[in-house]
């Protein structure tokens, strides 16, 4: 009952999941940015590993996010079947914000506080030349300021298209206050000369690093090091699976060359 794929870089315990439950659980997936909303949540069902990954949406809940900072609730309005969106709510870095669901007599609840942005300098490329073959590979490039723990989040864009395979999630642990450079590997070369890339670079709390590191393990996670299976570590009461994130995010486009 895997909700994605996704690839992060760091140096954690490995974990394993259950890829076969016959009782389906609740996902929630939400966001909240310091760029202007309307911001969503969504909310789905699980379906086991063997069952093709149309999760059914879960319609009629009650959602709302606080901005504990600030005081101010915005009540979220499903606008497609499983999403509610945002009214008013404004992200802000440094304020703490409260994600409440109902759903199917359930109650789940959700904290995230927002980091400080840090700037997104510059977005370059590497060519690494394998058995003759060259690969591309998008590099962002940023100062990582010193002394505080920071937890950044990549999407990576190919000619407007997310590349959806591999997302990557990485902290200063063996970095704290040194200049980055980045490589964002993949399985196999997908960008070519002359494509347009786009990289977002999100800056989130350590809550939402933990579950984009433990679903990495759990679903790329080998072998000797497993325990017995578990779900992601989620940021959601109740058994929820998935994460909200209050989280900063900038963006840097380049062709590559």
């Amino acid at each position: 009952m895997l909700v994605g794929t996704v690839l992060v870089y760091s140096c954690q315990k490995v974990i394993s999941v259950n890829l076969n439950d016959a009782s389906p659980q609740i996902v929630i997936e939400g966001n909240v940015y310091n760029t202007a909303g309307p911001y969503q949540v969504q909310i789905t069902k699980t379906v086991n590993f063997d069952q093709d990954n149309t999760f059914p949406a879960v319609s009629g809940a009650s959602v709302q996010i606080t901005d504990q900072t600030s005081g101010t609730t915005d009540a979220l309005t499903e606008t497609t079947a499983g999403i509610y969106t945002t009214h008013t709510l404004q992200g802000v870095p440094g304020h703490t914000y409260q994600l409440n669901i109902v759903a199917q007599g359930q109650t789940y609840t959700a904290l995230s506080t927002m980091p400080q942005p840090v700037p997104f300098d510059s977005l370059t490329f590497q060519h690494n030349n394998n058995f003759g073959n060259t690969s591309i590979f998008a590099v962002p490039n940023f100062q990582d300021p010193a002394g505080v723990p920071n937890y950044y989040l990549f999407n990576e864009y190919i000619n407007n298209v997310r590349f959806t395979k591999i997302v990557y999630a990485i902290d200063d642990r063996l970095s704290d206050g040194k200049y980055i450079s980045r490589q964002l590997y993949m399985d196999s070369a997908y960008i070519s000369k002359g494509d347009n890339v786009r990289v977002d670079m999100n800056c989130i709390d350590k809550n939402v690093f933990n579950y984009f590191n433990t679903l990495d393990q759990a679903i790329n996670g080998a072998g000797f090091e497993t325990a017995a299976p578990t779900n992601p570590v989620s940021n959601i009461s109740n058994n929820a699976l998935g994460y909200f994130n209050a989280g900063t995010i900038s963006s840097k486009t380049a062709i590559a060359k």
